[in-house]
């Protein structure tokens, strides 16, 4: 097999011309023949301007190719997309899908024999994977680091479950203009993913789990110097797997892989959108990510890391008790400790090192957790034939089990218009509905399933409401919110026959979400129901593609033609 330089020629017709033509321009560079002649790594680079996130990704960078040069190996930079969640029009889910593609293909254009991806942001990580699962040429995952905690009047900050509650807090009158102003600079104070248990950092502790990243990869803060050295060693790995050819992703992208994340994400209080995307990764390999598995381990595995937004602490705290190599010994016969990772040793042989710090009680035993179920459960019923999403930890307890009054909100704008009117007739215990909001519907399934309380009712104290959409939410928000409401109502889903002033019923319990209408009804209303997104089909262009071929929140969202067939042996 084709090494260096020698891999993937260009086309022209003669395999020696094209390595001359491509010699002779890459030592425009500078580049010397005693370099050109070793082993290369490539390395993404997805900085930008745009994206505060990624503010280290140069140091990281740097420390990287001198991780590859000090292994003998020729390190090789090119830019890809970079994404960050609140710079992404129309959302950052919208582009992950992009991302992943423009990954895939540099690496597959540009001659490497191993890879460095570095990225962080809530879709960055996951796009990377995918395209490395796709690929399949061995690949180390270099996470840019959660920020570090911000304070504010003697309170510890975190980006963004303190941005949600110290908004709510200003929306309800509690905070004025000047003070909501100041909490603004404080709230993210170092470059870096939010240092909450959010979208990221569930990706990032994943991540380390799936073998794909060296230990103590996910907690390290991003100022820190760790994380450079981090960056270095990594480099360092990636030139080995360079000469030995391995291991690759799909070595390490195995089911027992999947399942030690499914464990994680649920340990750790995780992001709901880790779901959608440990979906979309699975399906780019022959396996597949299973909701019933998730829910049978979300009844079995507690939450063990009190973090916010389902406990206290903040990703420094988690990392400074020991991060995901300790989580993984505390979590004993929950794991499949004989799975292997980027560094050629097993996790069995990683948490034998882990740190034990004293009297730290971020990382709890099995015998004390933070919550005794997971952090997430699937739930059906005649509203979600194909499933839905509810982040349990995260939930008040008191509406785990209740029945109120939908209030329907057709589309974010109309949520928008009227959710602070004076005038809605919405009550403390009814159950506000957004919907045309998946995938297709929105399009690009945004993050407005965090349905913000109605202001009048916000002003009377109210901190919770049962609200459900076929839209995600952040990682970093909280409540009893239930989401991925599968199909959504755009294609046809049951949620598109919810009115105002109908019943609803949520019940963890039993795992169901139901509308409380009569058989009879519900299928008048479906008679009469014709399936419609609320974005017009694009004319062209990217928008198009995504139009007509993301797949719905349980299959991943990832396009239909990137899913690879299931193992059929």
């Amino acid at each position: 097999m084709a090494k260096g330089l020698r891999k993937g020629l260009t086309s022209y017709g003669d395999e020696g011309f094209a390595l001359f033509l491509r010699k002779a321009f890459i030592k425009a560079m500078g580049y010397s023949d005693d370099a050109l002649d070793r082993p290369i790594v490539g390395i993404t680079n997805t900085c930008s301007d745009y994206n505060p996130c990624h503010g280290n990704a140069p140091a990281l960078i740097e420390a990287v190719k001198r991780g590859v040069m000090l292994s003998g190996a020729m390190p090789m930079v090119f830019p890809t997309i970079s994404i960050h969640e609140s710079f992404a029009h129309p959302t950052s889910m919208f582009l992950r899908n992009l991302m992943a593609m423009d990954t895939e293909e540099m690496i597959r254009a540009q001659p490497m024999d191993a890879i460095v991806v570095i990225g962080g942001c809530d879709k960055t990580l996951p796009a990377q994977i995918m395209a490395a699962a796709s690929v399949d040429l061995p690949t180390v995952v270099v996470p840019v680091g959660p920020m570090v905690v911000g304070h504010h009047k003697g309170e510890v900050l975190g980006a963004c479950t303190d941005c949600r509650r110290l908004w709510s807090a200003h929306r309800a009158g509690e905070i004025d203009e000047a003070e909501i102003e100041t909490v603004n600079g404080r709230l993210a104070p170092s470059v870096g993913t939010c240092m909450v248990m959010g979208t990221a950092s569930t990706m990032a502790c994943i991540t380390e789990t799936l073998g794909l990243s060296l230990p103590m990869s996910a907690t390290i803060p991003a100022p820190h110097a760790e994380r450079i050295r981090l960056a270095e060693a990594s480099g360092a790995a990636a030139a080995r797997m360079a000469v030995d050819g391995g291991p690759r992703p799909s070595q390490l992208l195995t089911p027992r892989a999947f399942r030690n994340a499914t464990v994680v994400m649920q340990a750790i209080g995780g992001s709901t959108n880790g779901i959608i995307h440990l979906t979309a990764i699975a399906n780019r390999t022959p396996h597949r990510f299973d909701l019933d598995m998730l829910d049978e381990l979300g009844r079995q595995v507690p939450v063990l890391v009190d973090l916010k937004p389902s406990g206290a602490h903040y990703m420094e705290h988690f990392h400074h008790a020991g991060g995901v190599p300790r989580l993984l010994a505390q979590l004993g016969d929950l794991i499949d400790l004989d799975a292997g990772t980027v560094t050629g040793r097993t996790l069995r042989e990683i948490v034998a090192e882990a740190e034990d710090v004293p009297g730290q009680d971020v990382i709890r035993p099995r015998s004390a957790p933070i919550k005794a179920e997971g952090s997430m459960a699937v739930l059906y019923g005649n509203l979600a034939p194909g499933g839905a999403i509810i982040k349990q930890a995260a939930a008040s307890a008191r509406l785990l089990q209740h029945t109120g009054r939908a209030v329907v909100f057709d589309s974010v704008s109309d949520m928008a218009a009227r959710i602070d009117d004076p005038d809605l007739d919405v009550a403390a215990d009814d159950v506000l509905v957004l919907r045309n909001t998946g995938p297709k519907g929105a399009p690009g399934m945004p993050e407005a399933g965090y349905l913000p309380i109605p202001k009048k009712l916000g002003r009377q104290g109210v901190k919770d409401m049962v609200r459900i959409s076929d839209a995600r939410m952040s990682g970093t928000a909280f409540g009893t919110i239930v989401l991925h409401i599968t199909p959504e109502s755009a294609v046809g889903g049951p949620l598109a026959l919810v009115e105002s002033g109908d019943m609803i019923r949520l019940d963890l319990a039993g795992r169901r979400i139901d509308l409380l209408i009569d058989d009879s009804e519900f299928a008048r209303r479906q008679s009469l129901l014709k399936p419609s997104t609320s974005a017009p089909m694009p004319r062209r262009g990217y928008a198009r593609l995504f139009q007509q071929t993301v797949l719905q929140a349980d299959e991943g969202c990832d396009f239909d033609f990137m899913v690879r067939p299931p193992d059929t042996d």
